[in-house]
């Protein structure tokens, strides 16, 4: 076991606080032993849990005295809450299913002693004793080797929420490394991001991880830079509330839940709320962008990289690094990849005559949301560069996420020209038209390859289900004549009769 963490004098309210932060970081194949006295607060603790992996606080929440066992089915994962007390021989635990509680969710056991040794996965033991007064107690958290990394983040998420009152509650994040929760008051709603600073993967090439070359955000400073740069202009992000840059902790206003997707289930209209958001990057296109940025605090000034050639092209690489082996069951050939790349330089050498303009990077409908009245909140913008502004339109227009069809397509386009050309006398249609194809073929191609490594090196295979879609946006980029050997290439390499089928 690795060092402890002691809690002491803990309240109803401290103990339900300390149970929802273990909430948040739990995994399949957990194993949390709650240890102590009768009276000691167990079956307090594990309620608390489990309403808030259940996100309901009202919840029914029986104590397991006589079933030995009450399985829950949460959004996330499936818990058991065993209590072993009336267990008569440490070999029931065979017939009250926790081999399978353990296997595939995560498994909370009061009298874990009355199992003998029988318990197995990771574990964080969780002893409650009598505190200094009668109704506070002393908790111990005991972790071993694999929850140590986690509990010390709790303690930094508990420190850095130790004034905040609220309940806390995970949020469902996308494709990120960055956890997010929601802390609930009674007056206000905030978001904690949890995004200690880590490269994306180990080195790939020149001693440096992808996210180096392709100038991902590494820390939470350059989202709180972009935050300010974007409220200055305009732009609806949440303001940041509270911040951590050493440990990687925001603590940032709620913008809600209505994503753009979500809205879309609702029956909102498709169009107006796409145009709704095509206006942001017009008004956008009046600022532009600054080389550094001011980071609020002691931290040095963020810079805005260039998507420059070498982040472009490692992005399209992940089509040949990942994409082709899990189609083709090999690595791709060199002289196939010398060819690929030599088309994508040509085509970079022309995105690089272009002005540049703000690229968000992930302007799509995970990270919009409505607000009513044409609002729009912005909340995915930390990877923000500085490149061709036609591709934060291709992310929105052509969205990963769900199908924008090539009608609306149409529609949206037109409509961004006429905004754009009222504002801009010089504005260039036929050049917009080739940069925004140029970069939508760029992006698919980074995509399809991303959420292959998704799927292979993460396992989070349920990205492959936008395969299809990505492909069927591609072929829209790769009708433009500035694209046609690029077309060809993938014409012979992947026929487009197979395309959809190869996620």
């Amino acid at each position: 076991m690795s060092t402890p963490w002691i809690v002491d004098a803990a309240d109803e309210v401290r103990l339900a606080r300390l149970a929802e932060l273990v909430a948040l970081k739990v995994r399949a194949g957990d194993l949390i032993t709650l240890s102590g006295d009768l009276g000691a607060g167990k079956t307090t603790f594990a309620r608390a849990f489990i309403r808030a992996m259940l996100d309901d606080p009202e919840a029914e929440v029986p104590s397991p005295t006589f079933t030995l066992v009450q399985p829950y089915a949460t959004p996330r994962l499936d818990i058991a809450h065993f209590d072993l007390y009336r267990l008569a021989d440490p070999s029931e635990t065979d017939e009250i299913g926790f081999d399978e509680a353990v296997g595939s969710g995560v498994a909370l056991v009061e009298w874990p002693e009355k199992a003998a040794g029988r318990l197995h996965g990771t574990h964080l033991d969780i002893a409650l004793a009598a505190g200094p007064s009668d109704d506070t107690r002393t908790i111990t958290f005991t972790p071993d080797a694999q929850w140590a990394t986690r509990l010390q983040r709790l303690r930094e998420i508990d420190d850095f929420l130790s004034t905040r009152a609220g309940t806390l509650r995970y949020l469902q994040g996308d494709a990120s490394t960055r956890a997010y929760a929601r802390l609930a008051g009674e007056s206000a709603s905030h978001v904690l991001m949890d995004s200690p600073r880590q490269p994306d993967g180990p080195p790939i090439r020149d001693g440096l991880p992808y996210s180096r070359i392709a100038h991902l955000a590494e820390d939470v400073t350059a989202f709180h830079a972009m935050a300010d740069a974007l409220a200055s202009y305009g732009m609806v992000v949440p303001t940041i509330r509270a911040f951590d840059h050493a440990r990687g902790l925001l603590l940032i206003d709620d913008l809600g839940d209505l994503t753009f997707g979500r809205a879309l289930d609702r029956g909102m209209d498709q169009l107006e709320l796409w145009t709704a958001a095509v206006h942001g990057l017009v008004a956008l296109r009046a600022h532009p962008p600054l080389e550094k940025l001011l980071v609020p605090g002691a931290a040095p000034d963020h810079i805005v990289h260039r998507f420059d050639r070498t982040a472009l092209l490692i992005e399209v690489e992940l089509l040949t690094d990942w994409y082709w082996p899990a189609i083709k069951g090999a690595p791709i050939p060199p002289n196939v990849k010398a060819d690929f790349l030599r088309l994508w330089n040509a085509q970079i050498d022309w995105l690089e005559t272009l002005p540049l303009g703000w690229v968000l990077r992930d302007y799509h409908s995970p990270n919009l949301m409505w607000l009513g009245d044409a609002q729009v909140g912005v909340l995915d913008f930390q990877d923000a560069m500085r490149g061709p502004w036609a591709y934060d339109v291709v992310s929105l227009v052509q969205d990963a996420r769900l199908d924008v069809p090539e009608d609306i397509e149409r529609k949206l386009l037109a409509h961004y020209r006429h905004e754009v050309a009222l504002r801009e006398p010089d504005f260039d249609a036929a050049v917009f038209d080739t940069a925004y194809a140029v970069l939508g073929a760029q992006r698919n191609t980074k995509l399809l390859g991303i959420f292959r490594r998704l799927a292979h090196r993460d396992g989070k295979t349920v990205y492959l289900a936008h395969i299809p879609r990505i492909w069927r946006y591609l072929e829209r980029d790769l009708r433009h004549p500035a694209l046609a050997d690029l077309a060809a290439w993938f014409d012979t390499h992947f026929p487009p009769a197979g395309r959809e089928k190869n996620s």
